[in-house]
């Protein structure tokens, strides 16, 4: 894939702003979408393109082409896939809880889309901590990050049918579980040899809240 480059290897500013304001977009209409009840269906429809959307978007501006970035990618999917299914079938890591159909295809009880979550938030969290020169202190403010997210994104989740969970109760073993998991696929980042720098990883990261944030206080009950 090619990015979007100066003869420098940098995405010029003017792209950097076309980019930001599609992210933007994105989430403003996402987030009206889903907080009007007449139009909620059909935006849950469209979550797993969405974030779809959002992956090729900040891939669009990756620079770090190596051969480590696919493994890195490819790992980060399926670990954090791989944690899912054993949360799913056994309880273990994260607690009690079942998907609902809203994030599309699944593939043994566990929507493809949530590997794809895990690689672009272990990307976007990684690339907000890349100039840490500490791999261990930064794999664990991004496994921080990962987690925190996680916390603000539960009851949104819960309420649009992302998933449930035993009892309705979001155990502490999930977080616990986000935060062992995001760890290890830091650490991955942190040791891959490639360019891990995005200019629309922080401001992704922050819409990101932002838009939880917000759902939080209009669709949860």
């Amino acid at each position: 894939m090619h990015t979007l480059d100066t003869n420098e290897g940098k995405p010029l500013r003017s792209q950097v702003w076309i980019g930001k304001i599609i992210l933007v977009v994105l989430h403003i209409f996402g987030a009206i979408g889903l907080s009007l009840p007449e139009y909620r269906g059909l935006f849950l429809a469209l979550t797993p393109f969405h974030l779809l959307a959002t992956m090729a978007l900040i891939l669009v501006y990756h620079r770090g082409w190596t051969d480590a970035f696919p493994i890195f990618g490819a790992a980060a999917f399926w670990i954090g896939f791989g944690s899912e299914l054993i949360g799913i079938h056994t309880g273990y890591l994260y607690g009690n809880y079942v998907y609902g159909p809203t994030l599309g295809v699944k593939l043994w009880e566990v929507p493809l889309v949530i590997g794809v979550n895990w690689f672009v938030l272990s990307y976007l969290t990684g690339s907000v901590f890349h100039k840490i020169p500490n791999d261990w202190y930064a794999a664990f403010l991004g496994a921080c990050a990962m987690t925190a997210l996680d916390y603000i994104l539960e009851p949104v989740a819960v309420s649009l049918n992302f998933w449930a969970w035993k009892w309705d109760l979001i155990p502490l073993s999930n977080y616990l579980g986000w935060f062992g998991v995001a760890f290890l696929i830091q650490l991955i980042w942190r040791k891959a040899n490639f360019e891990k720098s995005n200019p629309l990883a922080t401001f992704l990261l922050l819409t990101w809240i932002l838009f939880f944030t917000l759902l939080n206080f209009t669709i949860v009950p």
